[in-house]
């Protein structure tokens, strides 16, 4: 799983784009992001910052890259640019579309300059369509993919703002792994370069499988009645008696026993599965009482070891504090800096150990653009001409 020696020129900026190469970085890539001469991703100085004052967002995404600092508006910029891409196995940008026309860094571009590039871009809504070139966030994303009608418990209710952002991390998910598709396709003898259309909608819009066949079937799914919206009372969230809650996800009839035989409750076991009405209605009921009768923390001890499909539902502080997290060894700790979110698989490919230190703007710019061949004098002069900008 390692991909040592593969060269990523990342062109991206605040969340989708860097966790997506944070994760090809995580696994030995060596990523380089190129940012303006003049000021950098705006992550850097958004809060909440860091004790060195660096926005925690852009140290989270950013660890182990190296940052060259380059106007792309200046032909000089470019041409350094495209001495890096010469050497590079992939490359990542996340302007709308028609931008890397503009700037001259466009695939046909590139591609004279490597054939063999793998050349990513990640917009909001990909690189066609009437919304292909708006602005967006990803609550506009996840909006239009209908995620969002989809948070309410009843029709009557107004959507409700995911913990996350939803679209941004799957997007950015969904570039790195057709980046590493791609290179390995060209390992395997499929061809030389690729260009790869990635939006922050697509992967919003197949996680709709479960939902999906229903619109495709002429149905009208709505929020709290589909199975696992709600419709089931065995697949739900139950609030508990000091306010707090717990998921039941008992969609098996093996889990609904184990759960109905934990609780000393086998006379719900035959309204497994029922469609009548008036059992749901009045299995939901029981099912309220049940969990309102004791606490989160003590329903969690009381279903214990039994095979039923029950858990708390967590705060994200409680959650980096829970058993199972620390057991997955998923949060790095790094002397002097926050923790971070590190790669989310284990295994013997993996690189271990937290990363270097997101870069300073501009840190590695003299190092890496005499990497590519530029002689000292040609570095300085485009430093001295602001084409250029290197770490102070």
């Amino acid at each position: 799983m390692r991909l040592d020696d593969v060269r990523v020129v990342d062109l991206t900026t605040l969340l989708p784009g860097p966790y997506g190469t944070q994760l090809l970085a995580d696994l030995g890539a060596d990523v380089v992001k190129v940012e303006p001469a003049d000021a950098g991703d705006n992550a850097r100085y958004t809060p909440p910052l860091t004790e060195d004052g660096q926005g925690a967002l852009f140290d989270a995404v950013n660890r182990g890259k190296r940052s060259l600092a380059l106007d792309l508006k200046d032909e000089r910029g470019r041409e350094a640019l495209y001495e890096l891409v010469a050497t590079a196995d992939a490359f990542v940008e996340q302007f709308r579309p028609g931008v890397v026309d503009r700037l001259g860094v466009d695939y046909e571009t590139l591609r004279e300059h490597n054939p063999d590039l793998v050349y990513c871009s990640l917009s909001g809504y990909g690189q066609s369509g009437p919304k292909s070139g708006k602005a967006a966030h990803d609550l506009n994303y996840i909006g239009l993919a209908g995620l969002l009608d989809m948070t309410r418990e009843s029709e009557a209710e107004r959507p409700q703002m995911p913990g996350y952002p939803i679209a941004d991390m799957a997007g950015g998910t969904f570039a790195a792994f057709s980046v590493v598709c791609a290179l390995l396709s060209r390992e395997l003898g499929g061809g030389g370069g690729e260009y790869v259309d990635c939006s922050l909608t697509d992967p919003v819009l197949s996680f709709s499988q479960s939902i999906a066949p229903l619109v495709f079937a002429d149905e009208d799914p709505r929020p709290g009645e589909t199975p696992l919206t709600g419709g089931y009372p065995w697949y739900d969230v139950y609030e508990c008696a000091d306010g707090r809650y717990v998921t039941i996800a008992a969609l098996e009839p093996g889990f609904w026993r184990g759960f109905c035989e934990a609780v000393d409750r086998e006379d719900l076991l035959e309204y497994h599965m029922t469609d009548d009405e008036a059992e749901l209605a009045a299995l939901r009921e029981e099912l309220e009482a049940l969990f309102a009768s004791r606490t989160r923390d003590e329903w969690v001890e009381a279903i214990g070891d039994a095979d039923a499909t029950v858990d708390g539902v967590y705060t994200p502080a409680e959650a980096f504090e829970h058993p199972q997290v620390e057991a997955m060894e998923i949060v790095e700790e790094r002397e002097g800096s926050l923790p971070r979110v590190g790669f989310p698989a284990r295994g013997e490919g993996i690189p271990e150990g937290p990363l270097g230190d997101a870069p300073g703007h501009g840190e590695h710019t003299a190092e890496l653009l005499r990497e590519v061949g530029l002689p000292e004098g040609t570095v300085d002069g485009l430093v001295e001409a602001g084409v250029a900008e290197v770490a102070r």
